[in-house]
C-alpha cells in the first residue's frame, strides 16, 4: 500500500503544510447562551510531522479535531480557516468535503466500541469507506474493496486478515478494535490522520504496539498525524511538537523535548506535575504482607476457572485458568495485564455478571459457583461497579442524575428530594457540578462521563468496589484529582476495591497488592512496589517496559529496552 505521490518523511521546512489552521473559532449555541469552545486557535502540521494537542477535558482538543474533518454539529458556528490540500474545510461544499474525507484526511475516533457498527463485519465497514470516498468516476467493486480491506487489516497487524475481515466488532479485543478503526482510516491512504485518544483504555503493551504502528505510518509513508491525548507519556513517545490548550486557547506550543524539559507556562507545568510516576507516592510504601491478615476476607478465589462455551463446533475458550487470590476489607487489589488476559472477566464474575465454571469464588461469603440471582440479589447493594466504557454503560435516554440515582431507587427507600440531594452530593464528590445532573451522557466529555460512572458506583457506599479502568478516559490533571479523591473516599468509607487498570503508575498509586495476569493465568502477585520495582517474571518486565514515561529522551531508551525484551521472546 505505497503512496508514491506523497512526500517522504522530512522535517517539513520549506514544504507546504499538510494542515494549516488560522484563527479558528468554534461557538456552540445552547439554551443557556453561546459557549465558546475554541478561541483563535492557530497552528500548522508539516508533511511527516506528528503534532500532539494536549489539555484538560473541555479544553477544546476534540472540537478542534472535529473541525479539521468538518464533523462539527449543526449547533456549532465556526470561523477562521482550516486548510487541507489547498481546501478550506470551513467553506467547501458538502460534496467537496466528502471527497476530502478519507482521501486527504481521516479520523481515528476515541472509542472504537461506539465508532464501529455492531451489526456489520469489519471488512464491510472498511469497504463502505472506500466506496463512499472513492475518487470521482472510479468504481470500487466488491472484490477490490475486500482486497483493500484485507490489506488495511494486515497493515495494522491484525492476524489472519483474510479470515478476520469477516468478523464482527464484538469478536475483537479492545486493542484489536482500535487497530480496525485505524485500518478504516488508512484505507484510502490519507496524508493526514487525526487520532483522537487512540490509546485510551488500552493496556500498556497494546498501547506500545499502537504507538509503534503510528510511528511506522509516519516513517514509511510520510503520514502526518494530529494526536489528541491526555497521556503525556504517549506525547513523549510519539510527538514531534506539542500544542497545549486550555479553555479553548492555545497557551503554549513547542517541540516535544523543549516542552518537557522547560515548560514555559504555569498551566503546562501543572499538567506535567500531575502525571503519575512509578515509585512516586506508592500506596504500598512500607506495606507488609501481614497488614490485612486479621481483616475480613471479602473475596477469595481458589483455582478459579471461567470458560466461554464454543460455538458451531469450536472448542470452549478458557478466559481464566486456575487463578487464586484474596481481597480483604479495606484493601485495594490492583489487577494488571494485557487486553484479553481475563482482568475484566474476573471483575464481572465477582459482581455476578459472569458465571464461574471451575474452582471456587467466594464474594462476601457467598459462593459464586452455580449461583442463583434470587439468592445473590441481597449482596448486590454491597458491591459497586465502575465500568470501563462510560459511553456504553449509561442509558442514553436518561439524564446523568437519573443514571446515578438508579442504585438508590432500586436498593434504598429514598425517593424524591432525598434522591436528588444525594445525587448532587455524589456528583460534587467526583468533581462534577450539580447542574450536570440534568445533562444527558452525550453532553459530557469522556472524562466527565467516567467521573459520573464513579459516582454511580459509590452511590450505595459499597463494601466492595470493582473498578474496571475507572481513570482511563481522564486527562492527567483530572486523573490526579480523581485518584486522590478515590483514595480519600476509600480510606473514609473503608471499602475494599478490585482496581483493574492498564496504567501501572496509577495502580502503583492506589494498590497495596498487585496481581499480573497473562492469558488467563496469574503469573505474579505481591506487594505493589516490589512487583513494580523488582519483577521476577519476563512478562511483568515487558509490561513495565511498555509503560511510556513523560520524558522524550528517557522514553526513547525505554522503547529500545522494550524492543530488546520482545526480541528475546
Amino acid at each position: 500500500m505505497s503512496r508514491p505521490d506523497k512526500q517522504a518523511p522530512v522535517e517539513g521546512q520549506g514544504l507546504r503544510p499538510v494542515l494549516d489552521i488560522e484563527d479558528l473559532k468554534v461557538t456552540f449555541a445552547t439554551d443557556a447562551g453561546d459557549v465558546h469552545a475554541v478561541k483563535d486557535v492557530s497552528f500548522t502540521v508539516a508533511p511527516g510531522e506528528i503534532v500532539a494537542i494536549v489539555g484538560e477535558s473541555g479544553s477544546g482538543k476534540t472540537v478542534t479535531a472535529k473541525a479539521i474533518l468538518g464533523l462539527l454539529p449543526e449547533t456549532a458556528q465556526s470561523s477562521g480557516a482550516v486548510v487541507i490540500s489547498g481546501n478550506d474545510i470551513i467553506t467547501v461544499s458538502p460534496h467537496q468535503l466528502r471527497q476530502i474525507r478519507g482521501r486527504d484526511v481521516a479520523m481515528v475516533f476515541q472509542e472504537p466500541s461506539t465508532a464501529l457498527n455492531p451489526v456489520y463485519t469489519v471488512g464491510w465497514q472498511i469497504a463502505e469507506g472506500l466506496r463512499a470516498h472513492r475518487p470521482e468516476g472510479k468504481r470500487v467493486g466488491r472484490r477490490e474493496a475486500r482486497r483493500l480491506a484485507i490489506d488495511a487489516l494486515r497493515k495494522v497487524g491484525i492476524p489472519e486478515p483474510e479470515k478476520r475481515v469477516d468478523y464482527y466488532p464484538h469478536q475483537f479485543s479492545g486493542g484489536q478494535k482500535q487497530r480496525v478503526v485505524i485500518a478504516a482510516a488508512l484505507a484510502l491512504n490519507p496524508g493526514l490522520i487525526v487520532a483522537d485518544e487512540p490509546t485510551t483504555a488500552l493496556d500498556v503493551t497494546v498501547q506500545a504496539e499502537i504507538l509503534e504502528l503510528l510511528r511506522d505510518l509516519r516513517d514509511q509513508f510520510g503520514t502526518s498525524i494530529v494526536l489528541i491525548t491526555h497521556n503525556m507519556g504517549v506525547v513523549a513517545d510519539l510527538a514531534d511538537r506539542v500544542v497545549v490548550m486550555f479553555q479553548g486557547d492555545v497557551v503554549e506550543e513547542a517541540p516535544s523535548q523543549v516542552l518537557f524539559d522547560a515548560p514555559r507556562e504555569e498551566y503546562t507545568q501543572k499538567l506535567l506535575a500531575a502525571v503519575p510516576h512509578l515509585g512516586r507516592n506508592s500506596a504500598s510504601e512500607g506495606f507488609t504482607e501481614r497488614a490485612f491478615q486479621d481483616k475480613e476476607v471479602l473475596v477469595r478465589a481458589t483455582d478459579l476457572e471461567i470458560e466461554y462455551p464454543g460455538r458451531l463446533g469450536s472448542p470452549a475458550f478458557r478466559a481464566v485458568d486456575k487463578v487464586s487470590f484474596t481481597i480483604s476489607a479495606g484493601e485495594v487489589f490492583g489487577l494488571v495485564g494485557e487486553s484479553g488476559s481475563g482482568k475484566t472477566t474476573i471483575g464481572r464474575a465477582i459482581a455476578g455478571l459472569n458465571r464461574t465454571t471451575g474452582g471456587s469464588l467466594e464474594v462476601l461469603g457467598y459462593e459464586m459457583r452455580n449461583y442463583k440471582e434470587r439468592t445473590f440479589r441481597p449482596y448486590r447493594k454491597d458491591i459497586g461497579f465502575v465500568f470501563q466504557d462510560p459511553a456504553a454503560s449509561f442509558n442514553p435516554h436518561l439524564t446523568i442524575g437519573e443514571c446515578v440515582a438508579e442504585p438508590l431507587l432500586i436498593h434504598t427507600d429514598l425517593s424524591g428530594a432525598a434522591v436528588t440531594k444525594k445525587v448532587e452530593e455524589l456528583l460534587e464528590s467526583v468533581q462534577l457540578p450539580r447542574a450536570y445532573a440534568k445533562r444527558f451522557p452525550h453532553e459530557l466529555s469522556g472524562g466527565q462521563r467516567q467521573r459520573a460512572s464513579l459516582a454511580r458506583g459509590l452511590a450505595l457506599k459499597p463494601k466492595l468496589l470493582v473498578a474496571d479502568e475507572p481513570t482511563s478516559a481522564l486527562d492527567v490533571s483530572v486523573q490526579a484529582k480523581v485518584l486522590e479523591l478515590f483514595r480519600e473516599i476509600q480510606v473514609e468509607m473503608g471499602f475494599a476495591a478490585l482496581f483493574i487498570s492498564h496504567d501501572l503508575a496509577v495502580v502503583d498509586i492506589l494498590a497495596e497488592w498487585v496481581g499480573v495476569l497473562y492469558k488467563g493465568k496469574m503469573v505474579e502477585q505481591g506487594i505493589g512496589n516490589q512487583i513494580m520495582g523488582n519483577p521476577q517474571e519476563d512478562y511483568t518486565k515487558r509490561l513495565l517496559a511498555s509503560l511510556p514515561v513523560p520524558n522524550p529522551a528517557e522514553q526513547a531508551e525505554r522503547r529500545a529496552v522494550h524492543q530488546a525484551l520482545l526480541a528475546r521472546r
